[in-house]
């Protein structure tokens, strides 16, 4: 042990750091604190309930886009690609230090279809085409979110296609919607070794101020019961209006809110890999093994006369 360390310990903290090979006890317990924070696993931080808020559908509307970006706390923004204040809000949003995501449009099962959405029956290039114009449509995003999509989500080929797309990008996150019942986006995406979680609750389902109270609350008693939660909203009056209202008494309340990229961290456990069927291209089957060479018989004259020699003579 360094005699700068020892000089200054009683002689049962010297014998305690002795066995922590010449390092004072709190310094390692110092240590190995810094390394939990340092990979998101805080003690302090685990304590409390989470929830994550992603307002969707903004870049139409200029006054509901900016009072989404200006709701207290780590409030998501997730911006349609195509909508004409897309580049100009989601510039506002990130530096108002909020987290940015794409709101990518996928093939719905019914109902109106957003014109840019992302289909099975597309050809390949001009999907892929398409995928990297609506990445590239919102400045400073660093995760996804599907905007409709019931259909696509639900497609296992789909959805292989697209969580490669995306983790060959970087992507930082995916959440899925939730669109629908039979989604696969969330596992899909772990498997692709993209971080991602799913949406708990839908805020404005049901639009009134009423309505969207009561499923605020229902979002903090889910968080309270299962750790974290995840809501998304749009940017009506009555939801922007709601979560102006109740998001400052939070505290009191025992939960934090937090961006996605935080809520996954530290509420998605395991490692983000879950088993993919893999399924090789008839292409690339091996051809059938040729068969066995036949040799031919010897003529009867050089049979007879290998026969008759000795195997000192063959020498």
């Amino acid at each position: 042990m360094r005699p700068c360390v020892a000089r200054h310990l009683g002689p049962r903290r010297r014998s305690a750091a002795r066995r922590c090979g010449g390092q004072p006890r709190w310094r390692i317990l110092g240590s190995a604190w810094l390394l939990l924070l340092a990979i998101g696993l805080s003690p302090s931080a685990q304590a409390g309930a989470l929830i994550s808020i992603i307002i969707d559908d903004l870049g139409y509307a200029w006054t509901e886009g900016r009072a989404a970006i200006a709701l207290p706390g780590a409030v998501a923004c997730s911006f349609l690609p195509d909508a004409p204040r897309t580049r100009e809000l989601a510039q506002i949003a990130h530096n108002a230090g909020k987290e940015v995501l794409v709101h990518l449009p996928l093939q719905p099962v019914a109902g109106p279809v957003h014109p840019l959405a992302l289909a099975a029956s597309q050809p390949a290039a001009q999907r892929h085409a398409q995928l990297e114009r609506l990445l590239d449509a919102v400045p400073y995003a660093v995760g996804v979110n599907n905007h409709q999509g019931s259909s696509a989500t639900a497609s296992r080929s789909m959805m292989h296609w697209l969580m490669r797309e995306l983790s060959l990008r970087r992507v930082g996150y995916f959440v899925d919607s939730m669109t629908s019942a039979q989604s696969i986006a969330y596992p899909m995406a772990r498997a692709y070794g993209i971080a991602a979680t799913r949406r708990r609750v839908f805020l404005d389902h049901e639009r009134g101020f009423a309505a969207v109270r009561v499923q605020f609350q229902r979002l903090i008693a889910m968080a309270q019961k299962r750790g974290a939660a995840l809501a998304i909203g749009h940017p009506h009056p009555e939801t922007l209006a709601v979560l102006a209202e109740q998001l400052p008494h939070l505290a009191e309340l025992g939960i934090e809110l937090v961006p996605p990229s935080e809520f996954i961290a530290r509420s998605e456990s395991g490692v983000p890999l879950h088993p993919v069927h893999l399924r090789l291209s008839p292409s690339l089957d091996a051809p059938p093994p040729a068969p066995p060479r036949q040799i031919p018989p010897l003529p009867a004259a050089a049979a007879a006369g290998t026969q008759s020699r000795s195997p000192l003579s063959a020498r």
